[in-house]
């Protein structure tokens, strides 16, 4: 048996973690949301205190619902485009390219930083199709190492919010000049869910700090020009909660009827 994988990460990164073990946990439930396989074997891969991460089976909802929204709209826009390139963005240790099962004919490209990239490639086999690039996503050369000629999904979930507002929406204006069309597919937090950060207990354990906050769809279509809003979804809504347990179901039919946490986060789906 290999001697598992240490890891020594920072700030941002170290959030994947917790990520990473809410899907493993999930996985193993009777519930299953996610039926993240993948997730549980890269946890028994990686040498860590995985207690640090504040999940538990009866929290992890609030990682796979989302992921699972996520994945909802990959499928779809690789089942109409079979051959795209898709650029996950800030993609972590998410298995969502084994999750999603993608064609023979997509080009897949998984971007993080080094040190995540290096842990990527220690605890997940290689697969055709599926690339590596360590880089941090505001790299001004990063777009340019990805093919052009083909329609393209830009995912970028759980980082909007580590970005600034600048480095976001110089990142979306560049994802639009570069590529000839495709999707953008991003979850946000309002401004007010940055202003209340320390409520969120991985984000206050890693250290990181939350930035960017996007209340509304009108915030994206004014300021990264040739974009078109598909979808935006508040994470509250019914549709996304659908898959949870009743007692997920209750709360989040009693928050979304609070304005101001309703839109506390949201999952955003723009063409271009």
């Amino acid at each position: 048996m290999s001697a598992k994988v240490r890891v020594d990460l920072h700030g941002a990164p170290v959030t994947m973690l917790a990520t990473l073990h809410a899907k493993a946990l999930d996985a193993e439930a009777p519930t299953s949301i996610l039926h993240d396989t993948w997730a549980v074997e890269a946890v028994e891969r990686i040498d860590y205190d995985w207690t640090a991460t504040s999940m538990t089976r009866r929290n992890a909802p609030s990682v796979t619902l989302r992921s699972a929204y996520f994945d909802g709209w990959t499928r779809q826009f690789l089942a109409a485009h079979p051959e795209a390139v898709v650029v996950h963005l800030g993609c972590g240790l998410d298995s969502r390219f084994w999750r999603t099962e993608p064609g023979p004919g997509v080009e897949w490209f998984d971007i993080d930083y080094p040190e995540v990239a290096d842990l990527r490639r220690k605890v997940y086999p290689p697969a055709p199709g599926n690339h590596i690039i360590a880089a941090s996503v505001t790299d001004p050369g990063l777009l340019a190492q990805i093919p052009d000629d083909r329609p393209t999904l830009v995912l970028a979930e759980g980082l909007t919010m580590y970005l600034t507002r600048d480095d976001g929406l110089r990142l979306f204006g560049g994802v639009v000049d570069r590529f000839g069309g495709g999707e953008i597919q991003f979850d946000a937090f309002s401004r007010f869910g940055i202003a209340t950060q320390w409520g969120n207990a991985v984000v206050r354990r890693s250290g990181a700090t939350l930035s960017w906050g996007v209340d509304r769809p009108d915030d994206i279509l004014a300021a990264v020009p040739n974009t078109r809003l598909l979808q935006w979804v508040p994470v509250f809504q019914r549709e996304v909660f659908a898959p949870a347990p009743p007692r997920y179901r209750h709360l989040a039919a009693m928050l979304n009827r609070v304005p101001l946490l309703r839109t506390v986060a949201q999952f955003h789906r723009y063409a271009f």
